[in-house]
């Protein structure tokens, strides 16, 4: 699950950084479209791979968030009139991955990398 998220979420920063679908156009340096294309990129890859997978599905849940309430309620609230299903499963996924872990298939559980335990 892990991979497949990854791999599917790393082409929305493709599409971002290389051109935007819907105008067209690559977008500037520094600006929010443009740096939520670095983030997915970088930590879509880190995931992909299964590199810090916890504190990285974290981060990636907070984006997806922030993603669905600042693009996607504007057109209304509901994720079927909206356009923001993908989004909130995107968050869903990325908060499983966070508990649940990267699995055998990871740089993690190849280093051996444990979560910190509160003592």
């Amino acid at each position: 699950m892990r991979i497949a998220i990854a791999l599917t979420f790393s082409q929305h920063a493709v599409v971002k950084l290389l051109g935007c679908a819907s105008v067209g156009c690559i977008p500037q340096p520094f600006t929010p479209l443009w740096l939520s294309g670095i983030l997915e990129i970088m930590f879509g890859s880190m995931l992909l791979f299964g590199l810090a997978s916890r504190s990285v599905a974290l981060l990636l849940a907070g984006e997806a968030a922030i993603a669905y309430f600042t693009m996607h309620t504007q057109q209304g609230f509901f994720p079927f009139l909206d356009d923001g299903t993908l989004a909130i499963v995107y968050c869903i996924a990325f908060l499983y991955l966070s508990v649940a872990g990267p699995g055998a298939w990871s740089i993690d559980a190849i280093t051996g990398t444990k979560p910190a335990r509160a003592a």
